[in-house]
């Protein structure tokens, strides 16, 4: 009975962890955006597999990430690469939208 359990199991969590899926950003997950891998209620980063999150997702791979934004709109310029400006400890960022002014979404380059 217990190796049965667990088989089922597995093949439950396959069904909702597609490997073969693409993370959709941004995607809604409990009322919030999110325009990246999140590590929320999981050890490692994950990712929905909908726009509105539905039971899919996968465990990020390098690959996942969500994609710096080029150009993009910081304060009064437009920016085409990664850029120390705005962050304190002079570590290199983009934004994830055209629009970081408004959207204030962002990574480390």
């Amino acid at each position: 009975p217990g190796q049965h359990r667990e088989e089922a199991l597995d093949v439950m969590l396959r069904g909702l962890c597609s490997v073969d899926g693409e993370c959709v950003f941004p995607f809604w997950y409990r009322k919030e955006k999110y325009y990246d891998c999140v590590k929320l209620n999981a050890k490692h980063k994950w990712c929905s597999l909908n726009t509105t999150f539905s039971g899919y997702w996968k465990y990020c791979a390098m690959s996942d990430f969500a994609p710096c934004a080029f150009p993009f709109w910081y304060r009064r310029l437009i920016y085409r690469k990664c850029t120390e400006d705005g962050e304190v400890f002079g570590r290199k960022w983009c934004s994830l939208t055209p629009d970081y002014n408004r959207d204030q979404v962002w990574k480390y380059c």
